[in-house]
């Protein structure tokens, strides 16, 4: 794979321009090695390197463009995905079966990547703030999206949001009981993983099932 380079980072003050300027191409080898600029900030798939004496600027946008990175490849793998869908609609799968990629995932990324077109994603929230909304009707999706750009919201805090307006109109809603009995360790894993989200564990399962019966619908 040849080399490729993007310019990432911008000086804010004369004194750091130089150390900057030496870090404001990231770079990817054919050894799947990124590097940071001349100095050898690099990284691999499970290590980012940092030498001694990074000027704290640098540190802080190095992070901010990490996270732009992370965030902007679940935008970038839906898109891919769909792609994948819409001219390889018999080898796709296929071709995803012979990568390390799982499908689900991608599923659900191409699935709140359908939700929001281009000009409907909002640069200022990240594509957790979409996911959160993703399953609202287009109208009430605008409305959350601007109240949390515009009050600088985290995706918790748009979701606590959301939570809260519901509760009011669950009370008035019939509800069905359902009952699971799964294996203990399979709850474990649920539970982390909900945890992780930041979320209860009936409300994590709540939302991957909506989220896995609208995708299997709409893949339908």
């Amino acid at each position: 794979m040849a080399k490729s380079a993007v310019k990432t980072l911008r000086p804010e003050s004369a004194r750091e321009s130089r150390s900057v300027r030496r870090e404001e191409r990231v770079s990817l080898g054919d050894n799947g090695k990124f590097s940071f600029g001349d100095r050898g900030y690099s990284t691999r798939r499970t290590t980012l390197s940092i030498p001694d004496g990074m000027p704290l600027g640098v540190w802080e946008r190095l992070g901010r463009h990490i996270f732009v990175i992370s965030d902007a490849s679940a935008w970038w793998l839906g898109d891919w995905l769909i792609y994948g869908q819409h001219h390889y609609p018999d080898r796709y799968k296929r071709a995803i079966g012979a990568t390390s990629l799982d499908y689900q995932t991608l599923r659900n990324y191409a699935w709140i990547a359908r939700k929001f077109t281009p000009s409907r994603r909002r640069e200022n929230l990240s594509f957790q703030h979409h996911a959160e909304v993703a399953g609202l009707a287009e109208l009430d999706q605008e409305k959350w999206l601007a109240e949390a750009e515009a009050g600088g919201w985290s995706r918790n805090e748009l979701r606590r949001r959301i939570r809260g307006e519901a509760k009011g109109v669950r009370k008035s809603e019939e509800l069905t009981y359902l009952q699971l009995s799964v294996p203990t360790d399979r709850k474990q894993k649920w539970q982390l993983a909900a945890e992780g989200a930041g979320m209860g564990l009936q409300e994590w399962v709540e939302s991957n099932l909506d989220k896995a019966a609208v995708a299997a619908l709409e893949g339908r």
